[in-house]
């Protein structure tokens, strides 16, 4: 059985297939992950050979509680990755409806679908998929539309804007959080991921992940970014800066915002393809969307992209 490719951000490798060019002439502006990575710490040779010891873990989840204000009453699991954690929790309870609005992050409804899950779009279910901010309009949610068993709240792309996130919730009994590290601190590379919320539910994860699921560099480097909020807060600004640069530079092209986030902004186009191939000629890689042909995705270029964007258009 073969794994069927979902539409994502990406897939630079067969864009240069078809314009060409090194993969290092190429900016990737598909993903929505943020174009300034947190600086690294210096690994050493242990932190490679050796496995990952509880205290490695234990201080992550700490660190973890205090960056995002856990409640008490809520569990943290570290995981290697979202996607791992989206792709086991359709089995932590008997497959029953789950309201998955759209448009959204298309792994969801993947992952509920293949767990024999009934996946609907709107009416009463028995859980909730809701994305926030969603991908790919920056639509946001509040907590009068956490009314299921289960609601499952991705927040992989709340860390620029904390003051949507639904933390607060997690301490009631069927809430489970997920947090990515990839996009906010440009880590994608390190496939780190969280779940928070419900304990008896996460009880039932861990197992689902094995033993020693993080790796000793991610655990390392997870904490100490973890640790510093001022670098979050410096993050943020940089952020907002470049989505409002975005915003005035695709609006003077004709481009209408539809919406987004910091970290990627949407835009009625009326020609996403077209769009799409124009900045492809310049080696600038950005998502459009099979269902709507008018949208284009664009997230922030780094400091010595603007120009080439600026060209490209």
């Amino acid at each position: 059985m073969t794994h069927q490719q979902r539409d994502h951000g990406g897939g630079v490798d067969a864009a240069i297939a078809r314009y060409g060019g090194l993969r290092s002439h190429w900016i990737d502006l598909s993903t929505g992950i943020a174009p300034f990575s947190y600086p690294l710490p210096i690994l050493t040779a242990a932190d490679w050979s050796q496995l990952p010891d509880r205290n490695a873990h234990q201080a992550l989840v700490s660190a973890a509680r205090i960056f995002w204000n856990v409640p008490k009453e809520a569990a943290i699991l570290p995981a290697p990755g979202a996607s791992s954690l989206i792709a086991n929790i359709p089995r932590l309870t008997k497959p029953g409806q789950i309201k998955i609005p759209e448009p959204t992050y298309n792994e969801h409804k993947a992952a509920f679908d293949a767990a024999g899950w009934n996946v609907r779009t709107e009416g009463a279910a028995d859980a909730r998929v809701l994305v926030q901010p969603n991908n790919p309009d920056g639509k946001i949610w509040d907590q009068s539309d956490l009314t299921d068993k289960l609601s499952l709240i991705d927040e992989s792309f709340a860390d620029a804007m904390p003051d949507v996130s639904l933390m607060e919730h997690t301490r009631k009994p069927g809430v489970l959080i997920l947090k990515s590290f990839g996009k906010f601190w440009a880590l994608a590379g390190l496939r780190l991921g969280f779940l928070i919320g419900d304990a008896e539910l996460i009880k039932k994860v861990e197992p689902m992940l094995g033993p020693w699921p993080v790796s000793g560099p991610a655990l390392k480097i997870g904490t100490e970014a973890l640790r510093n909020p001022a670098w979050a807060d410096h993050q943020r600004q940089r952020l907002r800066r470049g989505a409002k640069r975005l915003d005035d530079l695709l609006t003077s092209r004709g481009a209408k915002l539809v919406g987004g986030t910091p970290l990627f902004r949407l835009y009625d186009v009326k020609a996403g393809a077209e769009w799409q191939d124009r900045l492809a000629q310049s080696h600038i890689w950005s998502r459009v969307f099979p269902y709507n042909p008018h949208w284009l995705r664009l997230g922030l270029p780094a400091d010595n992209g603007w120009e080439r964007l600026e060209a490209g258009l």
